[in-house]
């Protein structure tokens, strides 16, 4: 029965991504997606419950692993005793999204993110990257003077940077960043390295 309810859900997955490459994110509405899968026009709300819900399922799934192993590479440095630096931390959140920018696909996804996070809705994310903690804790060896509060400040005004220039939310459709990458480290490692 799981691999059943695993298969329904990839497959709704897949039909949304495929017709949000085509199509702009109101245009594409739950009984398209369904019926883009082969599915029930209940299958969204059966097995997600929105559509919201279904794009952060789809965003989780693809872009969770383009940062885990980041997160696991300085997770584990910082246990053999290495102290990051801001910058190194900045580095590990925009390599990613440099590439992912790169690409339709990534554009996509990353137009995708921005417009869930800034909808506020509370989306039930299971990723560790996703949670704001191991980016406190990080931020919070690299600098031990902030507190666990002015760690998460910094870092919800910087992904918050990081997603307007990435994934422009406000675009309706996904687009390039118009600003230089290196610009906005400089930016963003000032902002989080502050004193």
């Amino acid at each position: 029965m799981k691999a059943t309810v695993d298969s329904t859900r990839d497959r709704l997955l897949a039909a949304a991504e495929r017709l949000l490459l085509t199509a702009g994110y109101d245009d594409v509405s739950v009984r398209g997606i369904c019926s883009a899968a082969g599915l029930n026009p209940a299958a969204v709300h059966y097995h997600f419950g929105s559509k919201e819900a279904l794009v952060a399922a789809m965003l989780e799934v693809r872009l969770a692993p383009v940062w885990s192993g980041l997160l696991d590479d300085v997770e584990r440095r910082r246990r053999d005793g290495w102290v990051p630096a801001a910058a190194d931390l900045v580095d590990a959140v925009l390599a990613p999204l440099t590439e992912l920018a790169a690409d339709p696909v990534g554009r996509l996804r990353l137009h995708l993110l921005a417009r869930v996070l800034f909808s506020g809705q509370r989306l039930p994310w299971t990723s560790p990257w996703f949670s704001l903690d191991p980016w406190i804790g990080m931020l919070r060896a690299a600098r031990p003077d902030l507190t666990g509060e002015q760690a998460a400040t910094r870092w919800v005004l910087a992904f918050q940077l990081l997603l307007q220039v990435f994934g422009a939310p406000g675009a309706p459709v996904p687009a390039e960043p118009r600003l230089p990458a290196e610009a906005v480290r400089s930016f963003v490692v000032a902002g989080l390295d502050a004193p």
